[in-house]
This record gives C-alpha cells, sequence and structure tokens, in this order.
C-alpha cells in the first residue's frame, strides 16, 4: 500500500530519473532512424504498385498499426531468441534494449511508410512529366524533385510520430529495458510512493515534449522560409 503523499520526494524522484533520460532518448533516437529506412522501403512498392511486394507492404503496415506496441515488444522479445535458436544462435541473453529498438524501429516504420506514401502522392504529376520531358530519369526525378517536396509536406507528420513514440517508450520497461519508466517501476518499489513517482516521470517527458515542440517549429519556420526560395521544375524548364 503507498505511503502517504509527500510533494517533498518530487525534486528527490526528478533527480534520480532524469539520469536515465539518455537511454529513452536513445532508444527514440535510433528506432526512428530505422522505422524511417525500412519507412521508405515499405512505401516504395505501394507508390509503383509493385507486385506481390506491394501486397506483403500492405500487410506489414496493417500489422504493425493495428497491434499494440506493448505485444509488439513481448512479441520481439520472445520471438528473436526462438528464431535465432533455428541457426544455433543463442540470443537469450540478449539486452532488451536491442529488442526495444528492434521493436519502435519496425513498428514506426509502418507509420513512417505511411506518411511517406502520402507525402509522395501528394506532389502533383505534373513534376514528374516535366522533369522527364528535360531529359531527366525516372531516379534522378524521384530523388531530386519528388522526394524533397514529399519530406517537406511530410514534416508535420514526423513531428508528430515522434512525439508519440517518445510516449511510447515508455513501456519498454516491460520487457526489462532500464529506462526512465524502468527505474521509475523500482523506486516504486523501494519506495511505496507511486504517485510522486509517476509525477516526476510526466513531469519529465512533458519538458522533453516541450522542448521537442519547440524544436520543430523552429524547423517548419525556416523550411517555409527555404520553400519561398526553392524552384520548381517548372522554373526550372523556363530558365
Amino acid at each position: 500500500m503507498d505511503k502517504f503523499f509527500d510533494v517533498a520526494l518530487i525534486p528527490q524522484f526528478l533527480a534520480t530519473l532524469i539520469k536515465y533520460l539518455p537511454t529513452t532518448l536513445y532508444i527514440l533516437v535510433v528506432s526512428l532512424l530505422l522505422g524511417f529506412v525500412m519507412g521508405v522501403l515499405i512505401a516504395l512498392p505501394r507508390i509503383y504498385n509493385i507486385p506481390v511486394l506491394k501486397q506483403l507492404a500492405i500487410v506489414y503496415t496493417s500489422f504493425f498499426r493495428g497491434t499494440p506496441i506493448i505485444v509488439q515488444l513481448f512479441i520481439v522479445f520472445y520471438g528473436i531468441p526462438i528464431l535465432t535458436a533455428l541457426v544455433n544462435v543463442d540470443t537469450t541473453r540478449m539486452d532488451p534494449l536491442y529488442a526495444a529498438i528492434i521493436t519502435y524501429g519496425l513498428s514506426s516504420a509502418a507509420s513512417i511508410a505511411e506518411i511517406i506514401r502520402s507525402a509522395i502522392n501528394s506532389v502533383p504529376k505534373s513534376q514528374t512529366e516535366a522533369a522527364l520531358s528535360i531529359g531527366l530519369t525516372q531516379r534522378q526525378n524521384f530523388f531530386r524533385i519528388v522526394f524533397p517536396q514529399a519530406l517537406k509536406q511530410a514534416t508535420p507528420n514526423f513531428w508528430n510520430l515522434i512525439i508519440g513514440f517518445l510516449k511510447d517508450t515508455s513501456l519498454a520497461f516491460s520487457i526489462g529495458v532500464m529506462d526512465m519508466s524502468g527505474r521509475g517501476e523500482t523506486l516504486i518499489t523501494s519506495s511505496n510512493h507511486s504517485l510522486e513517482v509517476y509525477v516526476s516521470l510526466a513531469i519529465i517527458y512533458y519538458l522533453v515534449a516541450l522542448v521537442l515542440e519547440a524544436t520543430f517549429k523552429q524547423i517548419e519556420l525556416r523550411l517555409k522560409r527555404d520553400k519561398a526560395n526553392t524552384r520548381t521544375i517548372f522554373e526550372m524548364i523556363r530558365q
């Protein structure tokens, strides 16, 4: 049973929990980088209607967007040792941190793929037609014309995704990752002051989210200024 609420404990818990913030941010950054690379690869078959790969991408996206992240964490954490055992590799002692990164990477890839797909589809087809008419290849058109515009279009959705996954990392403790939430659980066990611990965690997560939002706002303002100086493919043709 919890002890009586003691607000004086919150600064103490904050000082303890903040030391584990780098682990939380490490999971977030590495998994999102992995998710971005995978997301691009998953989005392309659907954009260009590649047989079989398109259907696989749809199933992948549907599964990871339709199942809870905590379920995915347990599937990956307990599934990796079973899969690696098939090739005589023992991963039963693998650090849970890696399982968490893999899970969040796989999960974020599904959402990122949808963001990229919708952003690329929002680029006018006339841009591609104009690029091809001046001799650019399909690959040059994608990487030099379509993809840069799509990324700018997708940035607001990317920001929302990052904030969402920041909060989702709090579930990594369920497979034994010692991040802020994991340390919070040990503090609850040793102190019997669960409310103070959760309030402290809420404060840290909220402050990090505010910093990220302010950073994203500055990036968006810069992108808008750059957009005014960016030439479209039509302007290139006119010259």
